[in-house]
């Protein structure tokens, strides 16, 4: 599981530690001081690190590429001036300042360019570059919940997406033809508003049953199952309790088979069930 860290503001240092503390290793960030402050995630990372506890290599990085339209016109990262793909490029480095890392774990596009397809390869290409030069590991994108636009991009790209990051919701059937191909392909789906947006789920007589079954919570459940169909669910949780509660979820047992099954009925999941990833 990763930790988001969108909306936390001035608190984001001590979320960031707190979770690292609790038993997260990877956080998610984004170019976007309208929703993220990259800048005090990295002084964060920067903290785990001059504590010795941390290696570099064992903690997940990711941050996202986020266009004009998805910015505060009065605090944008880049040259508005520029190209979109120039833009990339000077977000890459942006938030490689921001992060203090040379190199970044995944970084995203935080959602499909408007216009033509070509808008959003040619932005893609400028990503790959930075795949290229070694500041970037892997690629992925978010907000993308067009099977037909994802899997196009797929086939066109160099560099494949690795990640889709997506709202895991009922507007959207929970994204049950896209999580299939992602783990067809090997492409890690990672979910955010995943309790936010789940309300009747969480509050399911079955999802209740699996919950008294292993004592833990409803939203343990259904991070469970996530995780042991092979997806990654962001959580961005803020009270110590929910923080720990989050993290534990690793350490869970993998739900039985029925159980899953079953949680995949409630959300029109008729996918078989197939082991994790």
């Amino acid at each position: 599981m990763l930790y988001g860290t969108a909306w936390k503001k001035d608190q984001t240092i001590p979320l960031v530690l707190q979770a690292f503390e609790t038993g997260f290793r990877g956080v998610d960030t984004a170019c976007q001081p309208k929703h993220y402050q990259e800048d005090l995630v990295g002084q964060a990372l920067h903290q785990l690190f001059a504590s010795g506890q941390y290696n570099r290599e064992d903690i997940w990085v990711q941050t996202k590429f986020t266009s004009l339209d998805g910015q505060d016109p009065g605090r944008i990262p880049y040259d508005k001036t520029k190209t979109a793909p120039e833009q990339v490029k000077e977000s890459i480095e942006v938030s490689r300042q921001n992060l203090k890392v040379d190199v970044i774990d995944s970084l995203l596009l935080h959602s499909p360019m408007r216009g033509e397809f070509q808008a959003t390869l040619d932005v893609w290409k400028a990503m790959e570059e930075g795949v290229d030069q070694g500041k970037i590991q892997m690629l992925g994108i978010s907000n993308c919940y067009d099977f037909q636009f994802f899997t196009q991009l797929f086939k066109a790209a160099r560099h494949k997406p690795k990640v889709l990051q997506n709202r895991f919701y009922s507007k959207s059937n929970w994204d049950t033809d896209l999580r299939a191909y992602c783990l067809q392909n090997g492409i890690v789906y990672q979910s955010f508003w995943t309790l936010t947006g789940n309300p009747k789920l969480l509050g399911n007589k079955f999802v209740r049953q699996i919950a008294n079954k292993y004592k833990i919570t409803e939203e343990q459940v259904l991070y469970k199952f996530l995780v042991d169909l092979g997806h990654q669910p962001l959580s961005g949780c803020q009270s110590l309790n929910h923080v720990q509660e989050a993290a534990f979820v690793k350490d869970l047992s993998r739900l039985a088979d029925e159980e899953l099954i079953g949680i995949k009925r409630l959300i029109g999941d008729k996918y078989p069930l197939r082991d994790a990833v």
